[in-house]
Parts: C-alpha cells; structure tokens; sequence
C-alpha cells in the first residue's frame, strides 16, 4: 500500500510505525508543518490498558517509553489548602517531547518518509495518488474541514478557560488543586512527567476568569511559540503557596476554550479520520495522546486484518468510534463538572473528594473500595454521620457507620424512611375505570416487601378527562379511594416502607391507547377531548388539544385538590404533584407547548403560575405529616426548551410554595426531543437542583433515570449529587431489588428488613462449584511493597515508592 499521513504527532508517527513493521513493502509517507524539535505541552498520561496494546504492538517503541515513564498510583486533592490523597489509581507519564522524539527516531529507523517544516499536498491530489490518506492533522483538521460534507463534524466550544503550563515542581502524584477564591472557583490539573518537572493545567469558568482580570489579554493576538507572560504572573500570584517558589515553565501558552470534536463518520473513500481531527475528549479524563495512539492501533490491525482499504476502514470505525463515544460521555460528564465547580464550594471535604473523583461516573465508590478501602471506608462513615445529624440524632454512638449510604435512614418533610431507595412511578396501564386491582396490589405490594423505603403509585389521575389511556387510575369518586386503601394498608401492614401517591393530568397528552398498543396515539374510538395550555399538539399524528379557559383551571384546581383529599383518605404516606413529562402541569412549564399571551404565558413566572396554584391547592388540603412533593422535568431536551436553569428557577418556585422534595427527571415534553441518554444520564440536573437551591432550603432531592446499580446509587448519595434515588426499571426486572441489594453488600440491619416468610431466603444462593484451587500464597515482586499508596520520587529504588506516611487527609 501506499499510505499518506498528514500530520506528525503521534498518533500519525505511531501508525506509520505500525504499518512499516506489518509489511516492510508499504510505502508510508508523512507530512508534518512543524520542526521536529517544535513540541507544544508538556507531559502526557497513560493508562495500563493502553500500554499493554503498546507494548505488545511494538516492543521497541515500548520499551523506550518505559525507560521515561514517571509512574504512580495516588491522587492528591487539595482544595483550599486541606488535602486528601486517594490511592490505587496507576497511571504512568512521560515528556511530549521524548515520545515524539522516540517515535521519530523509530520511523526513521524503519525508513518511513517524514516531511518535517512542510505542508502537505492538496488532498485531492493525495488521494488519487495514494492508497490511502489519514488526516491526523489535529483539532483544526483542514482535511476534516474540507470533506465536513462527508464527516459530518460537530464542534462544541465549551464555557471554562484553561491555559497549560509546566513547572520545575515535580509532584508526587496526580494532584487537583482548588482555590476559592475572592473571584471565584479555580482548579489545577497536574501531574509529574519527568524527574525535572510536571504539568500544570489551569482551569477555571469564563466569568471567573474575566473577573480575575485575565481577560486583560483577551485580544492580543500571540504569535506560534509565544505565551501569555501576563497570565504566567497573575497564575504565579494566585498559587504561590501550592507552587512553593517553584517556576511556572511556558511553551506556546496562551488561553483557551475546549472544543469537542465528533464526527458522524469517521472515513470517505480513502480519506480516514485519526486522533484529534476525529474526535477531543477533554484533558480531566485522559490525554489525546493516549487516544490518538489507540486508534493508530486499531487503524492499523483493521488494515492488517481486510483485504480492501473500504473494508478496513469500515472495520476501524465500527471498532473504534463507540469506544471514543463512552470516552466522550464521560469526558462530557467531567467537563461539566468543572464548569460548574463552584457550586461546590460548600460541600464538605471528604463529599466534595469524593464527587470530584466520581464526576464522570466511570470511577464509583465500589471501583474505590477495590482500589484504597480505607478511602471508602472514611467517606462511608462520614456520610453516615452527616445523616445522623441531618436527622436530628444527638448521640452518634448509634450510628452504623459500616451501613452503605442506600441503607442510611432519611426524611421527607415530616416523612422518616428507613432507606434512600424509592419506587419510581411507572405507568401500568391495567385499571378499570380509574379502579387499581389485584395487578396493582401485587406490583406495590411486591416492591414494598422488597425493601424499597419508599414505593410510588403510578400518575393517579385527577378526572376521567385527565387520563392518558383508558388503563389508568384514578382518584376522582370514593370507590377508587377503597381501591387504594387496601393497597396502601398492605404495604403499612406487611412491611416497613411507606407508600406515595403521584397525581396528575395528562393534558395534551390524554386520550391514548395502551402503551403497548401504541404509545401517545390516539384512541381509534372513546376520545374525549383534551386540554392544554395553547392548541399545540405533542407532535405529528397526535390530539390537538382545546386551549384551557379559565373556568378549565378552575376545574383543574378543584380535582387535584378533591383527589389530594381522598390520597389522604386512603393512607398514602406522601403525595406528589406531577409536573413533569409533557402532562398537563408541565406543559404550562414548558415554551415549547405554552405561547399563551395571558398572565399564564410568556415568562417562566407566568408559566409557573397554575402549576403554583394546583400546588397550594393539594397543599392546603394535606395535613403537615404528610409531605407534599414535585416532579419536574429539568430540561426538554430540544431548542428553545426549558434548560436546567430554568429547572433550577421552576424548583426554587416550588421549594418556596413549600415542596419537601424536588424529584428530577427530564424530557418527555415534546417528541422533537433528543435526549443524552446513558447511565444516571438525569443525575446531573438533580446535582444542581440541589446545591443551588434544595440543600440551603433543607428540601429532599430525588434522581432519577437509568440509575440500576447500588454502586450507582451509594455514588449518587455519597458524592452530595442526591438525597435519594428512584429506580423504575430496575424494580420491573427484579421486585426484590433493594433485598438482594442488602445481600450483595452484607448489609443485615433494619433499613434492609427480610419479610419473615422470606428469611430463609435473604443468604445469596451458592453459584455453580468450581475445582479451581485458589492460590494460598502470593510473592511480591521485587520493588513491589503491596501498598496501595506509591508516590513519583525521582531518583528512589524503581522511581516510584510506596510512602505511606504522606497519605493521611
């Protein structure tokens, strides 16, 4: 093959080693604009997993990477002077500079063409001429820009400005520095690179950075190779404690905004995508060196391995492109998180450790039991206490500090729950004429013997004109009260979890078929007319429904009220007001389903204004011992849609109207919507709900969305992110979830009560006999201490030591 790489960094250079050593007859020509000695960064970071692909693709490029690493295993966390360190981790670290300078000298060694100071040919001219054109041309790929028809690229420019930076500080380990300053929230990300110096990634949101003045540069334009000296003296000032007289090292420095690169596809005929020009994940979650070399690795197998180039390149794609999007998900995850840092800066110490070190949700608390238990075990035992105190306990003798966070005693309002794990609503679909029955007894029933603290009726709608099919429940005459009566008697009687009731009305969204005959069509006969805030249907195919007069919110108010009524009736421990999900509450909410010109349209108060009043109307009508509750969607998830500023606004409005807990789900308020779908995906807008206005009100918060794990759910909890956690789905799949979650986690206490009929059952089973032999001794490796904690010291026995005297918090 001839091969034409435009771009010398390492993920081209790599790739052309790669492709020379497979078939000594290719014939690999590379481009690069730059000398080979123009380096820009500092030091980049590998994972084990990388590294072992690297080592046994080429031994020899490995083996002169090694002989650079600078390794280690711990995480320093300082924020504001107090520090944590977290051990087990592994990471390993070399110069930019020295992997291109061995990665040169390897393609050099194999006799691959490398064009250095020198533009590459026009494209279309390379790929007539050469079997195939990688572009590893970088963020500001031009080959990528100019096929954008064919790529179909995405750049997202995101809010925080960073700047990087090295010093002649050599740190120990991975180290996050945060300063809360008079300006607000900054952070470092640095970690060491050689014996001589490490690299020093400053951070922070735009505003913050504008209001530390270092916008004083914003409009000067640096030449290549020239850095911000202003920045340097203003960053020296800030951090002079945590650099100690250390030097601030500058190579092309100068601020920027990260940019996050994707692209539909990744090939077009000949033409393939590599490394930056493909795809950027933000540097908080790993390098785009590291990323770049690992899709010269699959690059180079998937052209090995296929007969044609379209083949390969296809392959390569398909192998590579989902792999980089879990990267890019998490990556998301964590670039956020530091957007929005400042909202931390409350949070206790050991918390605000714990959620920096989870913010991207691929490290859980159970991925750190395993890796530094004593770390665990500390975060565990002060959550525990933080939530005796939060319950009023005085004395904390009491307090089972070795109980998993899921399992720690809460409150809502008035309401105690021996656990955080709630039933999520779920519609069923299986009432007659709004009458719950025996399917209804035994779906609660079950999920409250399974342990749940707390198990959720379905939307329980307020009239018949309120449903959403012609299944669904309701609390509109006295005979449906009895019929949720003996259900919630059940649940007090037979287990020691308390049963909610969520009402609402289904708005636009009503008069539907079953979910399984088809979701949000209209019923083929029996439609009643529907209602909503304009005469804007849900979306194509869907009712339009009669804008509501005032007389109609009359009407509205006076059903939930007379539904609140009988909720209490029937002995429902807590009611919750549906305002989420298109329904009727939340359509007012919503601009893309609200365009009234009245007092009840408009702005976001306007919007507020009848949710509000049905609010105080259930209010007023439920005594103080039971606590009435919201749900919200937190963004429609579509332009022009409510954000999660504005769910942070419409939670503040209801925390005042006297809401005990804000439950944050999301979408379901347009079908134009596109969602972020992935694990605990809705978690982040609960996070924020709760730190900008739940907590400092003493107001519950509740996640909700694909969370379906207990390591998921004590991370929400353990990180501040929630109060509680509701699971739907994972309730369908297993009734005794919160059971077998106990189990699982050899928790035996009474936040986990076993039904006494069940008690025989509450030991795992045995799985199936293996006659493996374990082994009974384990030597160490030479320089090998078993200690979790191992530390960057330069010039000691194997370069990286175990120093356990320098891990305390």
């Amino acid at each position: 093959m001839r091969i034409a790489i435009v771009g010398g960094g390492p993920g081209g250079l790599y790739l052309a080693a790669l492709m020379k050593q497979l078939d000594t007859g290719h014939e690999v020509t590379v481009w690069e604009r730059n000398a080979p000695d123009d380096t820009f960064g500092f030091g980049v970071v590998f994972s084990d997993e990388t590294l072992g692909g690297i080592e046994s693709a080429d031994t020899a490029i490995y083996g002169a990477m090694e002989r650079q690493f600078a390794r280690w295993t711990d995480i320093d966390v300082a924020v504001d002077g107090r520090s944590s360190t977290i051990g087990g981790q592994g990471f390993a670290a070399m110069s930019r500079k020295e992997l291109l300078r061995i990665l040169q000298a390897r393609v050099a060694e194999l006799g691959v063409e490398v064009h250095y100071r020198t533009e590459a040919p026009d494209t279309d001219r390379l790929r007539a001429e050469y079997d195939l054109v990688v572009a590893s041309d970088g963020l500001n790929s031009q080959v990528r820009t100019r096929y954008a028809d064919a790529f179909g690229p995405s750049l997202d420019r995101r809010h925080n400005k960073y700047i990087w930076f090295g010093t002649d500080l050599v740190f120990e380990a991975f180290q996050f520095i945060v300063r809360n300053t008079g300006f607000g929230t900054m952070q470092i990300h640095g970690y060491p690179y050689s014996d001589k110096g490490s690299t020093f990634i400053v951070e922070m949101h735009e505003d913050v950075w504008r209001r530390a003045g270092f916008d004083r540069t914003e409009h000067e334009v640096f030449p290549p190779g020239v850095s911000d000296e202003y920045a340097v003296q203003r960053v020296a000032e800030i951090f002079a404690d945590d650099l100690g007289g250390h030097h601030i090292l500058t190579n092309n420095s100068k601020w920027l905004s990260f940019t996050t690169v994707r692209n539909e596809k990744w090939h077009d005929d000949n033409v393939v995508l590599l490394g930056d020009a493909a795809h950027t994940a933000h540097f908080s979650i790993g390098s785009g060196t590291k990323l770049a070399m690992e899709d010269a690795l699959a690059l180079a197998a998937c052209l090995h391995e296929h007969d044609t180039v379209p083949k390969a390149l296809a392959a390569y794609q398909e192998e590579r492109k989902p792999v980089v999007e879990s990267t890019q998900r998490a990556a998301q995850a964590s670039l956020e998180w530091f957007e929005n840092i400042g909202m931390y800066a409350g949070q206790d110490h050991d918390e605000f450790v714990f959620n920096l070190l989870t913010r991207s949700r691929r490290i859980t608390f159970e991925n750190l039991k395993d890796r530094d238990a004593e770390f665990a075990a500390r975060i565990q035992a002060a959550f525990a206490r933080g939530a005796a105190v939060g319950d009023g306990e005085v004395d904390e003798s009491g307090v089972d500090e070795a109980a998993p966070a899921m399992f720690q005693p809460t409150r809502i309002g008035a309401l105690e729950l021996k656990n955080r794990v709630i039933l999520s609503p779920m519609d069923m679909y299986s009432a007659v004429d709004g009458v719950p029955g025996e399917f209804h007894l035994v779906h609660l029933g079950s999920k409250a013997l399974g342990g749940a603290g707390l198990v959720m009726s379905e939307m329980t709608c307020v009239s018949p004109e309120g449903r959403i099919t012609l299944g669904c429940p309701g609390l509109w005459n006295d005979e449906q009260r009895d019929a949720w009566a003996r259900i919630t008697a059940f649940v007090h009687e037979r287990s020691t979890g308390r049963i909610g009731l969520q009402l609402g009305h289904s708005g636009r969204k009503g008069s539907t078929k079953l979910m399984w005959d088809g979701m949000d069509e209209p019923l083929a006969q029996d439609n009643w007319e529907v209602v909503g805030p304009s005469a804007l249907p849900y979306g194509d195919g869907c009712h339009v429904p009669r804008e509501m007069t005032r007389a109609d919110m009359d009407q509205v108010v006076a059903d939930f009220r007379d539904a609140a009524r009988r909720g209490v009736e029937a002995g429902f421990d807590l009611v919750e007001v549906h305002a989420a999900h298109g329904y009727l509450l939340s359509s007012f909410l919503s601009p893309l389903s609200n365009v009234r010109t009245d007092e009840y349209g408009g702005s976001l108060e306007n919007r507020l204004r009848f949710p509000l009043e049905v609010f105080d109307a259930v209010r007023g009508v439920v005594p103080d011992h039971v606590p009435v509750t919201v749900r919200i969607s937190a963004t429609d998830w579509a332009p022009d849609g409510n954000t999660e500023h504005d769910a942070v606004e419409i939670a503040r409005a209801f925390i005042e109207h006297g809401a005990a807990a804000i439950d944050v789900s999301s979408g379901q308020v347009t079908k134009d919507e596109k969602p972020a779908f992935g694990r605990s995906y809705q978690t982040p807008f609960a996070d924020r709900i709760r730190h900008e206005v739940a907590r400092p009100a003493g107001v519950a918060v509740i996640a909700v969305g694909a969370i379906s794990s207990h390591d998921d759910v004590n991370s929400i909890l353990l990180a501040g992110r929630a109060d509680l956690c509701a699971l739907g789905r994972t309730h369908l799949y297993d009734p005794q979830w919160t059971l077998h979650a106990a189990a699982e986690q050899d928790y035996a206490g009474p936040a986990a009560e076993w039904p006494v009929q069940w008690q025989a059952g509450r030991r795992r089973p045995p799985t199936s006999r293996t006659d493996k032999v374990p082994p009974r001794l384990a030597l160490l490796r030479e320089g090998d201490s078993g200690d979790v904690h191992l530390r960057w010291r330069p010039g000691s026995v194997g370069a990286a030591e175990a120093a356990p005297e320098t891990v305390s918090a």
